[in-house]
């Protein structure tokens, strides 16, 4: 008795950094439309101009206005963005802390 195996070719795929991102980003967004347990940011302002995250009780990363722009630093201290409005800037770093940290959920009552 002989058997044909058919191996069909699979083609090698390379994405780049940000195509992973936004990738992470679309599903972090699909998890968190579905998931009750999503952790809600909580916002501090120590200083004029500087919004800190709490995310879980954990440090979240900061908004840092300078002139007419919101830059954001995530939870790593990484670069996340240049924003025109506050409320943009401490969204994206929201959405970017849903997907960095995954495993933190909402406490239970």
């Amino acid at each position: 008795m002989s058997m044909t195996a058919d191996h069909p070719q699979q083609a090698e795929v390379t994405l780049d950094t940000r195509t992973i991102e936004v990738i992470a980003e679309i599903e972090a967004q699909v998890v968190a439309s579905t998931d009750p347990a999503r952790v809600h940011v909580s916002w501090a302002q120590p200083d004029s101009g500087l919004w800190v995250a709490n995310y879980g009780g954990y440090y979240g990363g900061t908004v840092d206005r300078q002139g007419t722009h919101f830059f954001v630093a995530d939870t790593f201290g990484e670069y996340v963005g240049d924003f025109r409005t506050l409320d943009e800037a401490k969204g994206r770093l929201a959405e970017r802390l849903h997907v960095l940290l995954p495993d933190v959920i909402r406490p239970t009552a």
